[in-house]
């Protein structure tokens, strides 16, 4: 196969050393290569936040790409040859944690871009998959957990409300701090004026980390020239069935959930707004400045939504019987008739990797054009058979317009039904969230800047 005549699918994964993100890259080789025409190639991009665990990982999908060339080998001689040298996999290390770290991420495969394979070929990132995330949690009320599964299994082990979330974690500084000693040269009011600003650790792993990876990656993200589709590029976000409505107002002044116990579901509530309204006339014009402002020409980056079920990752760390306790429940659960628990995070992986693989003339026909964006989620039947599912969020419902529900599967007892004054104050949400996080993505690119012109 001539290297010229072929076209590379640059995907970005973050978090993949384990769980869903594991079986998203896995998923990815195993689906490109089924799907796509010898003619493409893929450029597997993994990030972890450390050399050992990328290492490890990049053994592990290596393993898992020899495993599948040798069971296409049995079925057709020759094949593995012409497979292995269709997937490329890079790893790289981010702390989504520390901004200077995602800087440090950003400029570096800015700097790849720049290579002869990249620019004689027009690459760019063709889709990022926003998987990396801390749950946040200290630990379980056993008491309501036990009553809770007892009285309603399906509804505890979907979306459960005995999980003990922490308060006011933040992240390790994210500057060194210079206080001058002289005080001649530096008044009280100059000290506070520099004083950092509290980042929450929660906020930061789910939300803002990709939010400032998104925004540096916006150069590799559009290409000029080429039809809408070569020119665009995808960013996935995972959400979760827990992104309850309930944490997140637009009254507090609390985005980062600083003071919130349900640190987590408020992360994913907000990541659910951002990309729903990501297509509305009241964010535009924000989203023309987070993305690349010097090539306005460019289509900007789409934006999709998923989750991956209720699959057995480590997100949530339990004992090792405990932990097979849960494992029986949500098979319970599946059984019962949830098309939720998908119980393997390979299967969880089946909505990310189908928005990631899909044909964006399919994608624009699904949610015509952004005016009907959707939550994917992937889902089972009671036989474990596989399939994405849209998934209904509060104020948006299941395509962005008023919808009772009535005889849909998949609906949390508790979520208020979508109508056309909670669809319009989602919307007002989503325009004040996408301005604080553009505000706090100014406010921490202007910090980072002074400290590396001081350095």
């Amino acid at each position: 196969m001539n290297d010229a005549e072929t076209s590379v699918y640059t995907v970005l994964v973050t978090g993949a050393n384990s769980g869903l993100g594991y079986s998203i890259c896995a998923r990815l080789i195993d689906e490109f290569l089924q799907t796509r025409p010898q003619s493409e190639s893929i450029h597997l991009i993994l990030t972890t936040r450390s050399r050992s665990k990328t290492d490890s990982t990049l053994s592990q999908l290596q393993t898992h790409l020899r495993n599948a060339c040798r069971a296409a080998e049995r079925r057709l001689p020759g094949a593995s040859l012409l497979l292995q040298r269709r997937i490329e996999l890079q790893g790289e290390q981010v702390d989504l944690c520390r901004l200077r770290d995602v800087r440090r991420l950003a400029e570096k495969l800015k700097l790849q871009s720049q290579l002869e394979d990249w620019k004689a070929k027009g690459r760019k990132i063709d889709v990022c998959i926003w998987n990396a995330g801390i749950g946040g949690w200290e630990g379980l009320n056993w008491p309501l957990a036990v009553w809770s599964v007892m009285t309603n299994w399906v509804e505890a082990t979907t979306w459960p409300t005995y999980k003990l979330g922490s308060i006011g974690w933040v992240t390790k500084p994210q500057v060194a701090q210079k206080v001058k000693q002289d005080s001649e040269q530096n008044t009280a009011g100059d000290s506070k004026q520099d004083e950092e600003p509290p980042l929450a650790e929660v906020f930061s792993a789910n939300v803002f980390g990709h939010f400032m990876l998104s925004h540096w990656l916006a150069p590799l993200l559009t290409v000029p020239g080429g039809s809408d589709e070569e020119k665009s590029s995808r960013i996935i976000w995972l959400s979760s069935l827990e992104a309850y409505g309930h944490t997140l107002h637009y009254q507090d002044d609390d985005i980062q959930a600083l003071r919130n116990p349900m640190a987590y579901e408020s992360s994913k509530r907000l990541t659910d707004t951002l990309v729903l309204t990501s297509e509305l006339p009241s964010t535009s014009n924000l989203l023309s400045s987070f993305f690349s402002p010097s090539a306005e020409s460019a289509p900007k980056p789409k934006m999709y939504v998923s989750h991956p079920g209720i699959c057995a990752t480590s997100i949530v760390p339990l004992p090792i019987i405990i932990y097979h306790a849960f494992l029986l429940s949500i098979y319970v659960a599946r059984w019962l008739g949830s098309p939720w628990h998908t119980v393997s995070s390979y299967i969880g992986a089946c909505a990310p990797v189908w928005l990631a693989l899909a044909s964006q003339a399919q994608l624009d026909d699904e949610e015509k054009d952004g005016t009907q964006k959707g939550k994917w989620g992937s889902a089972v039947d009671r036989a474990g058979n596989e399939r994405v599912m849209r998934t209904e969020v509060e104020g948006w419902g299941w395509k962005g317009a008023p919808e009772d529900g009535r005889g849909k599967k998949g609906r949390y007892r508790g979520v208020v039904v979508t109508t056309k004054e909670s669809r319009e104050e989602l919307e007002v949400l989503g325009a004040k969230m996408w301005a604080e996080m553009m505000g706090l993505a100014k406010e921490w690119e202007e910090r980072l800047g002074r400290v590396e012109d001081e350095a």
